[in-house]
């Protein structure tokens, strides 16, 4: 492991890219801000606890994401990657 050469976007093993949580969104909101603001309401979603139906795609979470995402209601891919990754949705 003293040997690896890694940043914030790679794992390990150097095959992986993560998405770096500290970017900067918008003013001062970063990529991990928006997740921890939307996380509670997905898992309900997905869970079946919220009236909505679970999200069946990628397509579908994105919309709630952009409809739900405090202030910035643009498409933050990581974000987006993080929960379809998280809920395995294609």
């Amino acid at each position: 492991m003293g040997n690896c050469i890694c940043d914030e976007t790679t794992n390990i093993k150097g095959s992986v890219r993560m998405p770096n949580l500290q970017r900067e969104v918008w003013e001062g909101w970063t990529v991990q801000n928006f997740i921890d603001e939307l996380s509670a309401q997905i898992n309900l979603v997905m869970y079946g606890e919220s009236w909505q139906e679970p999200f069946k795609t990628k397509k579908e979470l994105e919309q709630f994401i952009m409809e739900n995402q405090p202030y910035y209601k643009k498409t933050i891919p990581e974000v987006n990657a993080y929960f379809a990754k998280k809920y395995n949705l294609k």
